[in-house]
């Protein structure tokens, strides 16, 4: 069974785990992470939530850590299981971390920029029905749909922010 580090509210590790199906406990935390990948044309890459086992929605990749896992080797290994992409750490800027308190959850954003041909892609069939790569425009019409998760809103409006500084 996959499990989770929990940290106390300055993120500091307690040395305790949790089981991915359990609920993270009062006054602990868990890590989650996400990254949106922009290749040179200024596209981002945003995958498709499976259908079958998800809600089929527009989103970028993500996920929660593993125990024993930084936030870097997390979104690392998120992106290699979900879309069979390797990055490497150099490929990453953080361009926000937070932390929520109501569902207990230090979250790292990252930024990446890369090429990469959607046909050498191995999408992870219970997590991703399809890959795209879609412009800012495209991204804000799926927005205003509700075709995009509503989790990756916020930190989407975040990045755009940041790539215009």
């Amino acid at each position: 069974m996959e499990r989770r580090d929990l940290y106390d509210i300055d993120r500091n590790l307690t040395g305790e785990t949790i089981a991915k199906i359990e609920p993270t406990p009062e006054g602990r935390y868990i890590i989650v992470v996400l990254v949106f990948i922009q290749n040179s044309e200024g596209k981002f890459l945003i995958q498709r939530r499976s259908r079958q086992y998800k809600d089929g929605k527009l989103a970028t990749t993500g996920g929660h850590v593993k125990a024993g896992t930084t936030s870097v080797e997390g979104i690392i290994e998120e992106v290699e299981e979900e879309l069979g992409l390797s990055l490497k750490p150099s490929d990453l800027q953080v361009y926000y971390s937070g932390r929520e308190d109501s569902s207990r959850v230090f979250f790292d954003d990252y930024y990446a920029r890369v090429d990469v041909d959607l046909a050498d892609l191995k999408l992870q069939d219970d997590e991703v029905d399809e890959a795209l790569w879609l412009t800012v425009d495209e991204i804000r019409a799926a927005i205003k749909s509700g075709e995009f998760l509503s989790n990756h809103i916020d930190e989407f409006e975040r990045l755009m922010a940041w790539l215009e500084k």
